[in-house]
């Protein structure tokens, strides 16, 4: 798949939990009913703390950042599969980060959510919040636009065409491995 992911990062650091991502006063809204699942979108990363700025603007429930850039270990802490669908209804198409916690890997994954890149490079470190940057998927670089530099991700495999069909369960039908729902 030839494509290339263009946007602003938002940029944190490590041990983002899933708290910080979608705090859990929020899990009361519908995912299902399209007017409630924008509160997601809406309180994404809204448990991060106030220096790192607002993700999404007051009154608003996408954010201008589409590419989230971070350290080690982003999504650890529970389970919740809301996180990865939170920072999707936000506009989030990518997360870049040095290492996941395993749960929200497979939980992006598995429902399609996002992609989830990962780089051997401290970028959180290198990149800014509002920089422009742009993921080519094919030759597997991010490329920060304001410097000119590119830095290597880590192959992706077979997880780009999973997120792409809109998840494990879609991407078996798609495959013929499940039958399609009727």
């Amino acid at each position: 798949m030839a494509e290339k992911l263009r946007g602003l990062a938002f940029v944190v650091g490590d041990n983002v939990d899933t708290d910080q991502i979608i705090p859990a006063q929020y899990l009361v809204y519908s995912l299902t009913d399209p007017e409630e699942r924008k509160n997601y979108g809406r309180y994404a990363l809204s448990g991060l703390p106030p220096e790192l700025g607002r993700f999404v603007q007051e009154g608003q429930w996408q954010s201008r950042y589409s590419v989230i850039v971070a350290g080690r270990n982003f999504g650890c802490g529970s389970s919740r599969e809301h996180a990865p669908a939170a920072l999707q209804i936000a506009g989030v198409k990518a997360v870049v980060a040095q290492s996941y916690a395993r749960i929200f890997f497979r939980n992006a994954v598995d429902g399609g959510f996002l992609l989830p890149l990962e780089t051997d490079l401290p970028l959180h470190e290198r990149i800014r919040t509002g920089d422009a940057v742009t993921i080519d998927l094919d030759e597997g670089v991010l490329t920060h636009e304001p410097s000119g530099r590119s830095y290597p991700l880590r192959p992706i495999g077979d997880v780009e065409a999973i997120v792409r069909a809109g998840g494990l369960f879609a991407y078996a039908r798609q495959l013929g491995i499940i039958k399609a729902n009727p």
